[in-house]
């Protein structure tokens, strides 16, 4: 807070210049019809949207940016929208994590490079919350997330099905020869049926309750569906609140502290979050210098119940969430576990947001004296295999499988997984251990959500739908199963993934918290030594930068040289 001190507005180094400067940049904003009195030293409010119509999760946001000007007018700033890159994760290829970055580079010197005092961030679809919450903190200014909102329910044939979750488990019917690829195709409108991202508790809905969790957010944030009315109010709402915030002085640095981080790990666990979770909350904390590591999610989260019942970790969608209290409700039922003194973008504490938050369905959230499941937050598991770590999330796996000991069936990249996962001479069965390497950071490039491997149409017809499956990649957080993931170092930094062969055994024990390679230390060395890396993936452009850059997964993913905030100190003059 600024402790009653007015502070100078950046843009008025831009809009409140008597000189040749000035002329030009309120002028030429004059020819979209701006009068001269919104040039006064009113706060200037960036409004940064990832609409796109090949983002359909966010296809709708230009009503909700809308509203958010209205607020913004209401309070005296003076609204200005900016686009950005818009990543949507079910069309670009090959994988949206490849540009998380990239496109928080574009939010940074967007915010940092214009006349922005204040930036309200339009954010849904998975990667694009991660990357406009990195750019903003970088920064440093004022800001606040408005999420787009999940959509409604999906219906089918007489039952909910939400997206992710029911499109693999629907797959693997129809591989299995349970469901006819015309049911299958039928369902494709029966779940995708109104605006916003996905509904089950995947990485976009995950990143929208980290949001709220963080202190981000407005209360409700996270679960008011896309096409609510409420959704509106919440952006007008926060349209408001920023002008607020500006006149405050209120920075993200305020909001981002080493308790919201914490904060946010324990409801991630109860409310069954997506493991990318983990890579954007390092990747976060990163920009904004709060000290935070792989292991604390392990720490402060892995003990801690299950208590949202939604896909893939339960029954229900986010539309019936948001009715049974939303994260709210989820952060009273934590009590103590929560620090209640953190700051949110409102201006009040967690706790003084949350302390009468009700629960209307305690079938859809459940109490910590009747969890869904017991100690069902994120592992961290460690041994030869996994030096730097690799996660699991218990609440999506199979519990009989989280204590296994299997052969390896190895496939060397996701295409030669493509070409050989249904050969019938493949040698797997429900004991084996699907093992993908090359699908990290640098080896895809980008880490795609490949990790959950669809099983062997073979074992899918025995009526298996589970086995244990390790890769360096990531997996969509609508998906399930007994995944481990972004193992460390990852294969094509020679990482000891990149050792594993057909036939070798591997160990996994979640309660121990161990992955092992049993292997001799002297049979892995003469592997070592024959190793080669492979060969450059690309030869210029961003993809190079980011291969030749990028950080494991144990930090985040970010880029190098993007860690850390660089504020928002006024550039010089452009003419």
């Amino acid at each position: 807070m600024n402790n009653g001190k007015k502070t100078p507005l950046r843009s008025t180094h831009w809009f409140g210049l008597q000189d040749r400067d000035g002329f030009i940049h309120r002028s030429w904003m004059k020819n979209q019809g701006f009068p001269s009195n919104l040039f006064d030293g009113r706060p200037v409010i960036g409004i940064c949207n990832t609409w796109s119509e090949l983002t359909p999760c966010n296809a709708h946001f230009r009503m909700i940016a809308d509203r958010v000007k209205r607020g913004v007018y209401e309070a005296g700033g003076f609204p200005l929208e900016f686009p950005v890159m818009s990543l949507g994760e079910t069309n670009i290829r090959p994988t949206a994590m490849l540009f998380r970055n990239l496109v928080s580079m574009d939010v940074e010197e967007s915010i940092r490079g214009n006349p922005i005092d204040g930036v309200v961030l339009l954010c849904g679809c998975d990667k694009t919350t991660p990357s406009l919450m990195m750019g903003a903190a970088s920064c440093d200014l004022p800001a606040l997330v408005v999420s787009g909102g999940a959509m409604l329910n999906g219906h089918f044939h007489g039952v909910t099905i939400g997206s992710g979750t029911s499109v693999w488990s629907m797959s693997e019917d129809v591989r299995a020869g349970k469901m006819s690829c015309a049911d299958f195709m039928d369902a494709e409108s029966c779940m995708s049926r109104s605006a916003g991202h996905c509904m089950t508790m995947g990485t976009a809905s995950t990143m929208a309750c980290m949001v709220e969790a963080l202190g981000m957010g407005m209360p409700q944030n996270a679960t008011i569906p896309a096409v609510d009315s409420r959704r509106y109010v919440l952006a007008q709402e926060a349209g408001r609140r920023i002008v607020e915030m500006v006149r405050d002085d209120v920075k993200m640095s305020q909001i981002l502290t080493r308790k919201a981080f914490e904060n946010a790990i324990r409801v991630n666990a109860a409310i069954g979050g997506s493991t990318n979770a983990v890579l954007h909350l390092l990747a976060l904390a990163g920009r904004v210098g709060v000290k935070l590591e792989l292991d604390d999610f392990d720490r402060l989260g892995h003990a801690l119940p299950l208590l949202v019942n939604l896909m893939p970790s339960g029954k229900f969608l986010m539309e019936d969430f948001y009715y049974a209290g939303g994260v709210p409700a989820v952060v009273r039922a934590l009590g103590e576990l929560i620090d209640r003194d953190a700051l949110t973008v409102n201006g009040k504490t967690m706790g003084e947001n949350t302390a009468d938050a009700p629960c209307w369905n305690a079938e859809v959230i459940h109490g910590r004296d009747n969890p869904i499941r017991e100690r069902a937050g994120i592992a961290v598991l460690r041994g030869n295999l996994a030096p730097g770590g690799a996660l699991v999330k218990p609440s999506a796996a199979t519990p009989r499988l989280l204590k296994h000991r299997g052969r390896a069936v190895v496939f060397t990249d996701i295409e030669d997984f493509k070409k050989r996962v249904d050969d019938p001479a493949l040698e797997v069965d429900e004991n084996s251990v699907m093992v993908l390497q090359g699908a990290g950071p640098k080896g895809y490039p980008g880490m795609p959500e490949v990790g959950n491997m669809p099983l062997p149409k073979k074992l899918l017809q025995r009526g298996i739908t589970d086995v244990v499956r390790v890769s360096d990649a990531r997996m969509s957080g609508t998906a399930y199963g007994t995944v481990v993931l972004h193992v460390t170092p990852e294969s094509a930094a020679g990482g000891p993934l990149a050792l594993v062969r057909d036939g070798d055994e591997i160990e996994l024990d979640v309660e121990a918290r161990k992955l092992e390679l049993c292997v001799a230390a002297e049979e892995l060395g003469r592997r070592r030594a024959e190793w080669k890396a492979p060969p450059p993936l690309a030869s210029g452009g961003y993809q190079k930068l980011y291969i030749d850059h990028v950080l494991q997964a144990d930090r985040g993913a970010d880029l190098d040289f993007l860690v850390g905030a660089r504020g928002a100190g006024i550039p010089r003059e452009s003419h």
